[in-house]
């Protein structure tokens, strides 16, 4: 695992032991990052890593230019990693960590906006879903063009979701990595493609 591009390119990134964590292949990350580039969406914009772990995609948007990443995660292990991952980068200066619960952090009033969400949680634990669902009843948690991403297994996709402010706009699918794109409902238009 290591950064691909920019300032840190690469760097190898420590990994958190045991299956706690959901890392991103190096191939998944490279995909995910041409999409997010050829949009607009790292260079200058603020993330959110909901489940930071190792910190790899977090770590790789400040490595491109992103302008802050704020990392919430749990396990103290992780935290160790990922402390010692921005520090071996040097990219934390931009970033933020919060150690915590993703759902208690995604309650809090003062959390502001986020031009991106990465949401990739321990597997098979339906997180995803509840945290999809807690940013959709806060859309302000999103700035106007804002989105959110997913990391899951194809398995543990769930198409029927009921979502109010978030709309899936796009899928990608490496080997058993599926990335799902969602963002605000008033800004769907712009991907309904023209006839």
């Amino acid at each position: 695992m290591r950064v691909i591009a920019g300032t840190a390119k690469g760097r190898t990134l420590q990994s958190v032991p045991g299956d706690a964590t959901r890392p991103i292949t190096d191939r998944v990350k490279t995909a995910l990052f041409s999409i997010l580039v050829s949009q607009e969406m790292v260079v200058g914009t603020r993330w959110l890593d909901l489940f930071g772990g190792t910190g790899a995609v977090g770590i790789e948007a400040l490595s491109r230019g992103a302008a802050e990443v704020v990392f919430v995660e749990r396990s103290n292990q992780a935290i160790r990693v990922l402390g010692q991952n921005l520090s071996y980068t040097g990219v934390n200066d931009r970033s933020h960590v919060v150690r915590g619960d993703a759902f208690d952090y995604l309650r809090r009033a003062d959390v502001g906006h986020f031009d991106l969400i990465y949401v990739a949680p321990p597997q098979y634990q339906e997180l995803w879903q509840k945290a999809l669902l807690q940013i959709d009843r806060r859309p302000e948690l999103l700035t106007a063009e804002g989105q959110t991403v997913v990391q899951i297994h194809p398995k543990e996709d769930d198409p029927d979701l009921l979502l109010q402010n978030l709309v899936r706009y796009d899928e990608r699918q490496y080997g058993s990595t599926r990335l799902i794109f969602f963002e605000p409902v008033q800004e769907a238009v712009r991907h309904i493609p023209t006839v």
